[in-house]
């Protein structure tokens, strides 16, 4: 897809981010638009930074979760990689070329006002909280694609019914497949992505209102 469909997605890529990165990205394949992230490809002799500063440059708009960058436990390191992606998007959109300049970034984090404290630069952004709920964050982001992107409404519960289906779906194909239980739980994110999106090509408006 092109620029204008393109959103790039700075989030965690760990077990316990999957149950929000689903619905974040059915959501945004559901509205017509293009998710894009650094795990989309892996190859090893790619540097990652320059991974992202191409997706980057790449997609309008930018959603950017920070809920990772508080250390879980006493000697952990928080993380910087959320925040720095952030600044690389903010730096695209305040000093690219003229196409880059139109840039819409969403920021999202666990707690509405938490990391204002950490990164005080951005205490007056508006920056939604999704309560680690994945229903809520498929809301935001349905919310603000609507706002900014001019997309198609519809109404944030056919969305979450629609991803239900989709993953059931999924599953069952897995299934009849020949996929273990144990292959379903360590199926590969940029495969069930994949999935997900021909789910939603192969079906009609009017399977899908």
């Amino acid at each position: 897809m092109s620029f204008e469909k393109n959103v790039f997605i700075n989030c965690p890529f760990d077990d316990n981010y999957w149950d929000l990165f689903r619905p974040l990205v059915f959501t945004i394949l559901r509205l017509g638009c293009n998710p894009r992230y650094a795990l989309e490809r892996s190859d090893s002799s790619e540097a990652r930074i320059a991974k992202i500063i191409q997706i980057i440059k790449k997609c309008k708009y930018g959603i950017h979760d920070l809920s990772r960058c508080k250390a879980k436990k006493k000697g952990e390191l928080f993380r910087l990689n959320m925040p720095l992606e952030l600044g690389l998007d903010l730096g695209a959109k305040n000093y690219g070329t003229p196409k880059l300049t139109t840039k819409k970034i969403l920021i999202v984090e666990e707690e509405r006002y938490r990391f204002q404290a950490a990164i005080s630069d951005i205490s007056n952004s508006d920056i939604k909280d999704h309560r680690g709920d994945p229903r809520r964050i498929s809301k935001i982001v349905r919310d603000w694609l609507v706002q900014e992107a001019d997309v198609i409404p519809l109404a944030p519960i056919k969305i979450w019914y629609q991803f239900t289906d989709c993953l059931a779906q999924i599953y069952d194909d897995l299934r009849q497949e020949g996929y273990s239980k144990e292959d379903i739980d360590e199926f590969p994110e940029h495969e069930l992505i994949q999935r997900m999106t021909q789910w939603v090509r192969n079906k009609s408006w009017e399977d899908l209102s």
